[in-house]
């Protein structure tokens, strides 16, 4: 993205911290009723089942992404009930993700607790991911919409497409931004999106206001994926629910690598291709990584990059009407970029 997009037409840094607070107060009785169909839909004969589905489902995520499929409903004025299981079904698919990206990523640690592949194992957490994968078509399935099924099925193809992606990026340092972007458009952005389309599929609104939440979702998407790959080289588990450059011990080419790299010397790309490698990974490598990030002004732009994504989510909403509902989705953008700060 060059300097002329990442003009003034980006999320403002406020006085007052933003929270989630105010999506939390909106959806809190409807999210009590997904939480129900989440306990309901993970129970199984086959004990495991539930008890590892359980440890992640519990493990203290805030399920931002049913609370957006509700905050859409609700500013949408829809009185129904249908977007109940949808949301279930989304933090299934989620949640189902998760479990396989542990696995592929070696990951030892999930929002500050052992991951269920270190203590059951990578065939349980694989196998109990796919579970949940069924149980989220079940419940599209039974919602008995064609588009909602349609929407839903495509995200969970493009979230593994992106997963797949992102793969064969790793380690890779000289993968573009643009590349970069795409990955994440398609392995974070693309659920965000269908979390907040569907409800408009449900509400039975416009194409325009379906496409609008949509474009709200994935852009918040891309935003929250930013924040989170400038702030795992600058915080620690208590704020990431792991720990600080994880994603740079497991060699993931994050964009602010990737700016970093391309404004380096010759001894700079030296010493991010060993470190993207597996070559240069403690801790002095770590503190060397976050210097140069630093000093390249990587993370500055990337969280500048996200603040460009978040005003383009605040441009989609300017199609619903100036309500509550309204005003928590916007604080949600505000929220997502501002806790790097």
């Amino acid at each position: 993205m060059s300097a002329s997009a990442q003009g003034s037409n980006v999320v403002p840094l406020h006085g007052a911290k933003p929270s989630l607070a105010p999506l939390m107060n909106l959806v809190a009785g409807g999210l009590l009723a997904v939480n129900r169909v989440i306990l309901e839909r993970m129970q199984s004969p086959v004990a495991l089942i539930p008890e590892l589905a359980g440890h992640l489902i519990a493990g203290g995520g805030k399920r931002l992404r049913p609370m957006l499929t509700l905050g859409s409903a609700a500013a949408l004025d829809y009185a129904g009930d249908r977007h109940y299981r949808l949301a279930a079904a989304v933090e299934f698919i989620h949640t189902a993700t998760l479990l396989h990206d542990d696995v592929v990523d070696g990951s030892d640690l999930r929002r500050g607790r052992a991951t269920a592949n270190t203590i059951w194992g990578n065939p349980a957490s694989v196998l109990v991911g796919d579970f949940l994968f069924s149980r989220a078509f079940e419940l599209m399935v039974e919602d008995g919409s064609i588009k909602v099924l349609k929407v839903l099925s495509r995200a969970s193809a493009v979230i593994a497409e992106g997963e797949v992606a992102q793969l064969t990026a790793q380690r890779q340092v000289e993968t573009t931004e643009e590349r970069y972007l795409a990955i994440i458009g398609a392995k974070t952005a693309a659920l965000f999106a269908a979390a907040c389309q569907i409800a408009a599929v449900v509400a039975e609104r416009s194409q325009g206001i379906e496409d609008a939440l949509e474009a709200y979702g994935r852009n918040l998407g891309i935003a929250f994926q930013l924040v989170d790959d400038a702030i795992d080289y600058v915080s620690d588990a208590d704020t990431m629910g792991k720990d600080a450059g994880d994603d740079f011990r497991d060699g993931k080419v994050t964009l602010p690598v990737i700016l970093a790299y391309a404004r380096g010397d010759a001894s700079a790309r030296r010493f991010w291709k060993r470190a993207m490698e597996g070559a240069a990974t403690g801790p002095d490598a770590l503190a060397e990584a976050v210097a140069r990030l630093r000093e390249t002004g990587a993370i500055a732009d990337t969280l500048a990059r996200a603040r460009v994504y978040g005003s383009r989510a605040l441009d989609a909403l300017n199609l619903l009407p100036a309500t509550a509902a309204r005003a928590a989705l916007a604080e949600t953008v505000a929220f997502a970029i501002e806790r790097a700060y």
